[in-house]
């Protein structure tokens, strides 16, 4: 659930850019990132199997949410609403975005289960910061060049575009160092909530796909 909200936010308000100082951010930085978080908890306490399923399950949804705001888009509006026009502005947008973050995301988050699952059969059970961080890293990469090329190209000049993808790799990679501890914080929760003690491989490992 939290994984699906946070997705569901991020593709809805990316359509703003942020301006910070000099540097050009979409507002979806203030979810998009925390959804590797998700991911990466339910990697090291479920598996591979179950992390890969949750971002399959957050595509459809998000195809979803862009099939209805599209519907509801138009659909004829009552007579005294004078709305419809910002309403086109922003969530017109949404679409795109989506189709921008539909691909960034199918890439970047099986990518970063992969890596996490990749390293952790170097290190077992050790170094929970790095396979979170090795793998949110390169992910966040690859995700934001996708995301922003594809939402923005030929909305934004060349050089506003390049700012965008930079700068919000930056926010990302400073966000993907942030929340180790919060990875370990979330993987202890879960762990305790199912009754599985600290050390234990995945609940799913030994049906897990070998890569």
């Amino acid at each position: 659930m939290a994984f699906a909200v946070l997705l569901i936010i991020a593709n809805v308000v990316a359509v703003k850019p942020l301006a910070l100082g000099d540097w050009v951010l979409t507002a979806g930085i203030v979810a998009y990132p925390f959804t590797f978080l998700v991911t990466d908890t339910l990697s090291e306490v479920y598996g591979r199997r179950t992390a890969t399923r949750v971002v399959w399950m957050g595509f459809a949804l998000s195809v979803l949410m862009a099939a209805l705001v599209y519907v509801a888009g138009v659909l004829p509006a009552a007579d005294f609403w004078e709305g419809q026009a910002a309403f086109d502005d922003t969530l017109g947008a949404v679409p795109r975005i989506v189709l921008g973050s539909m691909i960034a995301f199918l890439v970047s988050q099986n990518t970063d289960v992969f890596l996490f699952h990749a390293v952790g059969r170097r290190t077992g059970q050790r170094h929970l910061w790095l396979r979170n961080n090795a793998s949110t890293m390169v992910s966040q990469a690859i995700d934001t060049l996708l995301f922003v090329s594809i939402a923005f190209a030929g909305t934004v000049s060349t050089g506003t575009l390049l700012n965008m993808i930079v700068t919000q790799y930056v926010v990302k990679l400073a966000i993907a160092a942030v929340d180790t501890p919060f990875v370990y914080l979330l993987v202890r929760i879960v762990r305790r909530s199912e009754g599985i003690p600290e050390g234990v491989e995945p609940v799913n490992q030994a049906s897990q796909p070998q890569a």
